[in-house]
C-alpha cells in the first residue's frame, strides 16, 4: 500500500512536470514568434522612422531575454555518471 502511494505520487509529480513543460515551451513559441515580428518591423521602418524602429527594437530585446530566461527553466537535466 505504501509502495502503491509513494508510485502514485511519483506518477502526478511527472504529469505536473511534463504539463509544466509544454506550458513553457508553448508560451516560448509564442514569444519567438513575437521576437521575429518585432525586429522585422523594427529593420522595416529603420529608414523612414527611427523612433518606431528603436522602441520595436528595444521591445525584441525584452522579449529576448524572457526567451533566455525560459530556455534556462525548461533545460534538460544534466545526467550524472556513476
Amino acid at each position: 500500500m505504501f509502495v502503491k502511494c509513494i508510485l502514485d505520487i511519483f506518477n502526478f509529480q511527472t504529469v505536473v512536470v511534463m504539463k509544466t513543460s509544454l506550458e513553457i515551451k508553448s508560451h516560448q513559441l509564442k514569444l519567438q514568434k513575437r521576437y521575429k515580428q518585432l525586429i522585422e518591423q523594427a529593420y522595416n521602418v529603420r529608414q523612414t522612422d527611427h523612433a518606431l524602429s528603436d522602441i520595436s527594437e528595444y521591445k525584441a530585446i525584452k522579449l529576448l531575454h524572457k526567451l533566455n530566461r525560459l530556455k534556462y527553466l525548461n533545460r534538460e537535466p544534466i545526467k550524472r555518471l556513476n
